[in-house]
């Protein structure tokens, strides 16, 4: 099999993206601008669907959307706010910690650094990631479940891990669709590109798709 074509696969996705839902995370960095909005909302979004972020991060940002007004929430509150995100109550304690560790180490400013986003507790890589690329835009791949399953689906990198599809696409992926592979291939994922039984009858990829590790497709 042929290698597979990246660029053009980046140029079919961009086209089809308008035609699918936006995850929440990306709507709020696009709609708020807030490298702090950015960080909570990725600490909701985990195993939560992107229908109940967005709502759970409008509420909670009503209440409090600076570091500085979060950090006097009290946990019981922002964990009411953000019900019924998946693991509410401990994201809602994560979120009160990290306000408080932003004011008291950061200036109340969020890093722009991964290793220093990852200092802070609850913060993994896809999490300082996607506040790095979408709440400064600098660059950095986040790999997430859907980005690690469809890279591995088509055959583009042959990893066993998230953090190891980063460190493969680091060294492949043309540094012009860094920022842009999570959002294009969430969306790809949440709305065609399915753990089971993708949709590949009706996918312009799949003639270019290796199709490793699927059984049952539509």
């Amino acid at each position: 099999m042929t290698a597979f074509d990246i660029h053009t696969a980046i140029t079919i996705l961009r086209e089809e993206y308008r035609f699918w839902k936006t995850p929440a995370v990306t709507i709020v960095a696009h709609c708020e601008g807030s490298p702090f909005k950015v960080l909570v909302s990725c600490i909701i979004s985990l195993r939560t669907r992107d229908e109940v972020t967005a709502l759970a991060s409008k509420r909670l940002f009503e209440r409090a959307d600076t570091p500085d007004a979060m950090q006097s929430v009290p946990v019981d509150t922002v964990a009411g706010l953000i019900y019924p995100a998946g693991f509410y109550r401990n994201k809602a304690l994560q979120i009160v910690e990290i306000s408080k560790r932003l004011m008291g180490e950061f200036g109340g400013m969020v890093p722009d650094e991964i290793d220093e986003l990852l200092k802070l507790k609850g913060v993994g890589r896809k999490t300082a990631n996607l506040v790095v690329t979408l709440g400064f835009g600098k660059p950095g791949i986040c790999v997430d479940t859907h980005v690690h399953r469809i890279c591995n689906r088509w055959g583009y990198v042959s990893t066993t891990s998230p953090d190891k599809t980063e460190t493969a696409l680091r060294k492949k992926l043309p540094a012009e669709y860094w920022i842009e592979i999570n959002d294009l291939l969430v969306a790809f994922g949440q709305n065609h590109c399915h753990p089971l039984s993708p949709r590949c009858s009706v996918c312009r990829l799949a003639v270019m798709c290796a199709k490793v590790g699927v059984g049952a497709s539509r």
